[in-house]
């Protein structure tokens, strides 16, 4: 770590701590002896969404979110539940260091982990995210879900 006060390109750690979501670390320089803090924070590479009509956005946590609070609507579901799987997208994605997902795959993690929470919201989500437009649609949903378990 470069010192702030003379530019000498070495510098020794003296005290480490977790604050918020960051570590805090008390340096000191090795050349000039000043002390200075410096904080260590994890970088989350920028996810884009390929959409399904080829346009891209970045990921948006809280888009996500509200998605799956409209499929679990007056359901037995935890907001730590929702917040999870959230989470598991996220790191899935940045632990496989991808930067590109599609729609497509997002959905299809999201109603993964909704079947094994809720049937009720699997099927809500399922007839959004694959835009039913009959009952047919809704039934074969059902049926699928059926022989899975």
């Amino acid at each position: 770590m470069k010192c702030p006060f003379c530019g000498f390109d070495d510098s020794k750690v003296t005290d480490s701590r977790p604050v918020d979501e960051k570590i805090r670390r008390r340096r000191e320089c090795l050349k000039c002896r000043i002390r200075f803090t410096t904080y260590e924070v994890v970088e989350i590479p920028l996810l884009m969404v390929e959409k399904r009509d080829g346009t891209f956005e970045t990921f948006d946590r809280n888009k996500l979110i509200k998605g799956i609070f409209t499929a679990i609507k007056k359901r037995p579901v935890t907001i730590e539940q929702v917040s999870g799987i959230a989470d598991y997208i996220e790191n899935y994605y940045a632990n496989a260091l991808k930067t590109i997902a599609s729609s497509r795959e997002i959905g299809e993690i999201v109603l993964e982990k909704l079947r094994e929470i809720d049937p009720v919201s699997y099927i809500r989500f399922a007839s959004v995210y694959n835009d039913f437009t009959d009952i047919e649609s809704f039934v074969a949903t059902i049926g699928e879900f059926e022989k899975g378990d």
